[in-house]
């Protein structure tokens, strides 16, 4: 069931999706129990791993939160209301989980993937906001040092994947829970959730270069394997992420395009569901390209489409 990554660091990984997706969550050991870093989402399969890690004599200090989205903070409010451990969320989380739990950003979403040519905001069936409905039991601050197991880590703010979204830095052993921000083979997905435009990949592109500073023998990413690294796969996201805005930008040289047009000539005919992430990471491509004044943009037909200036 647990996974040992190094002394006093287990990993647990949770499943859904019929196995096709996984969350890594993190039990670090210290005097007075394990801290959680992340708990996985919300599902009665998950549940049943935990209730067998608290069936198992294992005592959970608390939990903390690299980010509010649903598969990290998924099983926290159970853990809060239902086991009694304290649950801790950075600052910058609580309106997060505030407009998911009130609003949902459903119809914001469904918005701006028809304004930019897609065909809405795909139905979720399984999705519960009732996740959000809780309050932490305390609020952590960008460049504070909190206690994680035995050792004391350093917190950094890394925006971009999503806008509460935060990395822990052990400079003695260098250490480094990367969360979603960093993943050893996938870039993470750069999306407005929120529905609203805004130049998020400036932000995740800044995010890398500050957390390249931290020299680090050992990554810990919200999903997939833990890798050694480190420097050099920053390296490597961001190297992949130019190479992404040139394609961009050449696909639409000789031709206005949506940004739905160019997810399907780049990334295929997917399925309405399937389809969201790679228009997220197109539609972010496109917004930095026009605030960096190479492409400019056009209402067609009720429709943004862009073109190289």
């Amino acid at each position: 069931m647990l996974e040992k990554v190094t002394k006093g660091i287990n990993k647990l990984v949770i499943r859904y999706h019929n196995g096709k997706n996984d969350v890594n969550c993190y039990l670090v050991k210290g005097d007075n129990g394990y801290t959680v870093m992340d708990t996985g989402i919300n599902t009665n399969e998950a549940k049943d791993l935990w209730e067998d890690v608290f069936d198992s004599g294992i005592k959970i200090e608390k939990v903390i939160l690299t980010h509010t989205h649903e598969d990290h903070i998924g099983q926290a409010k159970w853990f809060q209301q239902e086991k009694g451990v304290p649950v801790y969320i950075f600052e910058l989380g609580l309106p997060e989980m505030e407009k998911r739990y009130v609003t949902g950003n459903r119809e914001q979403l469904d918005q701006l993937i028809k304004d930019h040519g897609g065909t809405g905001f795909p139905a979720k069936d399984e999705e519960d906001f009732s996740i959000y409905d809780f309050q932490p039991d305390g609020l952590i601050k960008e460049n504070e040092r909190i206690k994680i197991g035995e050792d004391y880590y350093e917190t950094i703010w890394t925006p971009g994947h999503a806008p509460d979204h935060f990395c822990f830095y052990n400079q003695e052993k260098k250490i480094m829970f990367t969360g979603d921000h960093v993943l050893k083979d996938i870039s993470p997905v750069i999306g407005l959730w929120s529905g609203k435009e805004s130049n998020i990949l400036s932000e995740y592109y800044q995010s890398l270069e500050r957390i390249k500073k931290y020299p680090s023998d050992l990554a810990l990413p919200g999903h997939g394997d833990v890798f050694y690294n480190f420097s050099e796969r920053v390296s490597q996201l961001k190297s992949r992420h130019d190479q992404r805005l040139q394609e961009v930008y050449e696909s639409i040289h000789m031709e206005k395009k949506t940004a739905y047009q160019l997810c399907q000539e780049i990334y295929g005919n997917l399925n309405k569901r399937l389809l969201v992430a790679p228009f997220m990471a197109i539609l972010t491509r496109l917004i930095y390209l026009e605030e960096a004044g190479k492409i400019s943009r056009e209402i067609i037909h009720g429709k943004v489409k862009f073109k190289t200036v």
